[in-house]
């Protein structure tokens, strides 16, 4: 059973009636196959309907969507033997971040990406997926082995945000993440980026110095939540914040596929079936295989120096403002 966001509640009840049919329909001599079919048909018209006019709030709460597919999946649906390696070499391990190597369409990878976890345990393990420096420090040692090797990096990003505890304070956060910034810019080989769920401040940036930095339709790209905005803004001498001040923040922040591709930061917007890339995993997977292959194979013809020069410009020309004479 799907789990349904506040604004999809229409949809679910169609769904949850079309599902009770089928249940009584099951085994029994009832030939309403006529009346299912066009509940289905006015259930797909309805999430179309509703996906066609969703809020930046809206999309937020989908981009956070638990069914959502995170960056293992991806990984099982697109590349060949992937092998996960662990540990920065300085202090640990960090869960929250998934590094290895692969094979996408033949070609051997570097595959970097947040973890959120799906089950409960396993999000307490990957600490829902805020990373600390030791999981900033590994996927540049994993960027680092693919430099070496001449093998093109794809990183996958979808966390709320960088750590913000007192021993990843202590271990270097900020500097880990500044690290990661720096050296991006100086890999020599092509780095492809994708916002698949949620990419938020400093956290995300870390992986997202990339040559192409794509995002999926209803991912979200941002400084900060719209919580947290809403917080600074507007929660004062204790009165609290609710949805209408996140509408608000969410707004303003431009933080959507449509309005980032629109101001020139991200490249590409990646489609998702109606309703969101967790109501179709494998719709959702072949849209990503097919632009990413697309990219891949045209970086990868690139001449080193090119890509390093075109890569630092990209970011270097971002807000630049021309002046009138």
């Amino acid at each position: 059973m799907h789990y349904y966001l506040d604004f999809e509640r229409p949809v679910a009840e169609l769904e949850n009636k079309i599902e009770e049919l089928k249940r009584l329909a099951d085994g029994k001599d009832m030939n309403i196959t006529g009346e299912i079919k066009k509940l289905e048909k006015k259930a797909k018209d309805l999430r179309a309907d509703i996906f066609s006019k969703i809020t930046p709030w809206q999309k937020t709460l989908i981009a956070r969507h638990p069914e959502r597919p995170y960056t293992l999946d991806y990984i099982k649906l697109l590349m060949e033997d992937f092998v996960e390696l662990h540990g920065d070499r300085r202090f640990g391990d960090d869960p929250s971040i998934v590094a290895g190597f692969a094979r996408f369409q033949g070609i051997n990878v570097a595959v970097i990406g947040h973890q959120k976890g799906r089950t409960t345990t396993d999000r307490i393990v990957r600490n829902f997926g805020q990373s600390h420096p030791e999981g900033y420090r590994k996927a540049l040692r994993i960027m680092k082995l693919a430099e070496r090797f001449g093998n093109p990096v794809l990183t996958f990003i979808d966390t709320p945000g960088a750590y913000p505890g007192i021993g990843a304070e202590e271990r270097g956060q900020a500097e880990a993440i500044a690290v990661n910034l720096f050296d991006m810019f100086t890999i020599r080989v092509p780095i492809i980026a994708t916002v698949i769920g949620e990419g938020g401040s400093g956290g995300a940036l870390a992986l997202a110095a990339g040559d192409m930095v794509l995002m999926f339709e209803h991912s979200v790209y941002s400084v900060i939540s719209p919580e947290g905005c809403a917080a600074i803004l507007w929660k004062k001498n204790g009165t609290e914040v609710g949805q209408a001040e996140y509408e608000k923040a969410s707004e303003s922040l431009k933080l959507t596929a449509q309005d980032l591709y629109s101001s020139g930061i991200i490249d590409e917007i990646i489609p998702e079936p109606v309703g969101g890339a967790h109501r179709d995993w494998q719709e959702a997977a072949k849209a990503f295989e097919k632009v990413l292959k697309q990219h891949l194979t045209e970086l990868m013809k690139k001449p080193v120096d090119t890509l390093l020069d075109e890569r630092y410009n990209k970011f270097r020309l971002m807000g630049a403002v021309a002046e009138e004479e």
